[in-house]
């Protein structure tokens, strides 16, 4: 499973427990009824991001995360940039520890990737109550 689930980091950021993320993120695909196909996790800065978001999708505005979509079927498979500054910042804004505010981005990356979307109200809270229960299987699965 380590070649279907890796994490890369662009800064000094690194997840110390990576199979517990692995195996969570697992749980989380099938929860969905999905399978695994490939994740690509990569953390990096605010202005890695921007860049991204610049280049590709022609966006000049910061963000937390970047789902590159390459899923076919019920296989999940992508490549997800997230922004380690934007997170700590929104779990501070959120009032939420780091790590929790992590998982709902990795949370977000996937299930966008099993055909959620967040673009009207009533979708952005179906993603929200969707990322909380996956948050949730964490704890689970890690029992």
């Amino acid at each position: 499973m380590a070649d279907l689930i890796n994490f890369y980091s662009t800064t000094d950021f690194d997840i110390s427990n990576q199979e517990e993320y692995r195996l969570w993120l697992l749980s989380v695909i099938k929860s969905e009824q999905k399978t695994l196909g490939e994740l690509t996790y990569v953390f990096c800065s605010d202005e890695y991001l921007l860049d991204i978001n610049q280049s590709y999708l022609q966006h000049d505005t910061l963000t937390d995360i970047i789902t590159f979509d390459y899923t076919e079927g019920d296989s999940i498979s992508t490549e997800i940039y997230i922004s380690i500054d934007r997170v700590k910042e929104n779990a501070e804004e959120f009032g939420v520890d780091f790590e929790k505010e992590l998982k709902r981005v990795m949370a977000h990356g996937v299930l966008h990737c099993c055909g959620y979307k967040d673009l009207t109200q009533e979708e952005k809270d179906l993603m929200r109550a969707k990322e909380n229960l996956k948050i949730e299987l964490f704890h689970v699965e890690q029992k």
